[in-house]
This record gives structure tokens, C-alpha cells and sequence, in this order.
């Protein structure tokens, strides 16, 4: 029998996440990290609430996932974003030596991949899952921030 919980099905948890960002006006990019089939946390930006430059989805799903775990290791989990880690992101999840890192939309400017950011060398990454859903989002978001400017 086929797996029901796939990178598809947690990447569409991650862009409700992004949704609810997009609702408060924050950048839509959201995260969760899943541990044996299980969501133990959700996140969103929330940089603009929180007024905090740091509070990337992905930085809100570490600490979230290590409260929910009792430990600040994420070894056996996956976290699914719908934009790939930023360098800091990056830099955190390496330090949580995060096993699988599945990202949606491709970040060419700012993302992990070209500026080069070391994952833990037992990090696995996955991009491109659900892709389009997660770059349509952002590309909405901007249009509407550009056209209320």
C-alpha cells in the first residue's frame, strides 16, 4: 500500500502555513517539520509581527519542533518549506542537524544553493515539490504589496 504521507502531502501543510502568512501580510513562506509521518511543528514568517528579522518560518519551525522534542537536535525529522532556506536559515538547520530539508519555489538570489551555505554533511535536501504553487503564492503577495504602494 502506497504512503499517503508524502512530500506532497506535508509541502501542502507547509502552503497553508504560507497562506496564513500571506493573510497577516507577511512574506508567504511556511513551514513544518515532521517527525515518522507526524507534524510536530508549524510556522510562518512572522517578521513583520513580531518585528524581528529573524523570524523566518524556518527559524520559528526549529525552535518548535526542538520544544516539542525536549532536545535542540532535529536528527530523524524533515523539514518542508515552501521557499528554500535563506543562508541564516541554513546555518540553524545545519546546527540541528536536520535530516531532510524538501523545499518548494527556488530562492536564486538569496537561497542556501548558490550562495553556497554548508547543510550538516547527513542533511539530505529535496527542492522543487509543489514549485509552482509556492513561487504563484510569493508572486501574488508582490504584485498586491507593489500595487498598494
Amino acid at each position: 500500500m502506497e504512503n499517503p504521507f508524502d512530500d506532497t502531502y506535508f509541502m501542502k501543510k507547509a502552503l497553508q502555513e504560507a497562506e496564513d502568512a500571506f493573510e497577516k501580510g507577511e512574506i508567504p513562506v511556511g513551514a513544518v517539520v515532521v517527525i515518522n509521518d507526524r507534524i510536530i511543528a508549524r510556522a510562518h514568517n512572522l517578521t513583520e509581527l513580531l518585528n524581528d528579522v529573524t523570524a523566518h518560518a524556518e527559524m520559528q519551525a526549529i525552535t518548535a519542533a526542538a520544544n516539542f522534542l525536549g532536545g535542540k537536535y532535529l536528527t530523524n525529522c524533515t523539514l518542508y518549506v515552501t521557499l528554500e532556506p535563506c543562508q541564516m536559515c541554513a546555518g540553524a538547520l545545519y546546527w540541528s542537524q536536520i535530516s531532510k530539508i524538501v523545499y518548494g519555489a527556488r530562492d536564486e538570489e538569496r537561497g542556501c544553493i548558490n550562495l553556497k551555505t554548508k547543510l550538516h554533511p547527513k542533511t539530505k535536501i529535496v527542492g522543487g515539490v509543489l514549485a509552482n504553487e509556492a513561487s504563484n503564492l510569493l508572486k501574488r503577495f508582490f504584485i498586491q504589496k507593489r500595487n498598494l504602494n
